[in-house]
């Protein structure tokens, strides 16, 4: 085995300056990532210098078996962290032959509210908390807990050491520095609240690149997962009862917002959202009934309300954006399973574009 290590470790630019550049996008779910790598001569910096790609979409859910084939868009690059030296990641998103968006491709649409130069101007600025739960590779129950039981009650596990309340956590700081070597601003981890349950933090990033940096955080974590032997989960409650769900909280703020003044134009924001509750958790994740219930630290489905401080809250304000009269809110009600590219250009659309 030590010679694999070795093999898998083999520095290319001792010998040679081609690189491997890994493509990748989003299955057919929504939410299955994918990846195929390629050699290309050299380092390439800016992906508008990448060739375009294709693949086999009939394999995917994402184009019949007929007329199979989907093209790959290079978008960001970030280092690669498992090969290292000058090889790439690659965030792509997928068009047919005819160069038309396909539906999974919710990183087109996003990237034209982004570019709408009203949203330009107030440069919005996003940071996702990603919440996850690692499991039990042959049983698919949560890592540390009992085989077919259940571990004591919550309240020992958030942020918590120990090997009786803390489980997972070489697979969360392997992700946390390989985030950091790959480029993506990831700004914190920590444990959640149910045992065998975690969280990361990316941004703050402005517009797109929120999106393309939490796919490609995602990415590299199931990378890690796989490695490891242990499966990731994003099920916004993947243990029923009277344990937390997962979510993925989504802070926000514009120019105009973290400006002095700045809190009424917050207020304002979220008036429009409440406004249009409905669609926006339309478009929050799959399954989010199961977690947004009105207890563990969330609000009702189908009630919208603000507070300062208040994890109880469809949208939270902080208590400093509401001394200092300006900064940024959270919208506390994306499931852990959102799309990014679908949650932040909704948010910026609805705040910034939309006239009630």
């Amino acid at each position: 085995m030590s010679l694999l290590s070795d093999l898998i470790n083999l520095n290319l630019s001792d010998t040679t300056d081609k690189i491997i550049a890994e493509y990748i996008w989003i299955g057919g779910s929504g939410m299955d990532m994918r990846s195929k790598a390629r050699t290309l001569s050299g380092p390439v910096s800016d992906p508008s210098k990448l060739p375009k790609w294709n693949y086999d979409g009939s394999s995917t859910g994402q184009a019949p078996g007929e007329d199979s084939e989907v093209i790959l868009y290079p978008q960001a690059i970030f280092r690669d962290p498992f090969r290292r030296g000058n090889n790439i990641l690659v965030m792509c998103d997928a068009y047919t032959p005819a160069g038309e968006p396909i539906p999974t491709n919710k990183r087109h649409a996003a990237a034209k509210i982004f570019s709408q130069p009203e949203v330009v101007a107030e440069e919005p600025w996003y940071g996702i908390e990603q919440e996850y739960t690692l499991l039990q590779k042959d049983v698919k129950w949560p890592i540390g807990w009992p085989v077919g039981g259940y571990p004591g009650p919550q309240g020992p596990y958030y942020c918590s050491i120990g090997a009786d309340k803390s489980f997972g956590r070489d697979v969360v700081d392997s992700h946390y520095k390989a985030c950091l070597y790959a480029g993506i601003n990831i700004s914190g981890i920590n444990g959640e609240v149910m045992p065998g349950q975690w969280e990361f933090q990316v941004g703050p990033a402005v517009g797109i690149s929120a999106g393309d940096e939490l796919w490609v955080a995602r990415y590299i974590l199931e990378r890690i997962t796989e490695i490891a032997g242990v499966v990731l989960s994003f099920d916004p409650k993947p243990i029923q009862g009277d344990w937390n769900g997962a979510g993925a909280h989504t802070n926000y703020s514009t120019k105009s917002m973290r400006s002095d003044g700045g809190y009424e134009v917050i207020k304002k924001a979220i008036e429009k959202l409440g406004l249009r509750h409905k669609e926006h958790i339309a478009a929050y994740g799959e399954g989010n009934e199961r977690r947004l219930t009105g207890r563990h630290e969330t609000a009702d489905i189908n009630t919208f309300l603000w507070g300062v401080a208040n994890r109880g809250a469809s949208i939270r304000v902080g208590r400093d954006t509401e001394k200092q009269g300006k900064g940024y809110f959270e919208d506390r009600r994306p499931a852990s399973n959102m799309d990014p590219y679908v949650v932040t250009s909704m948010i910026a659309e609805t705040t910034i574009l939309w006239k009630p």
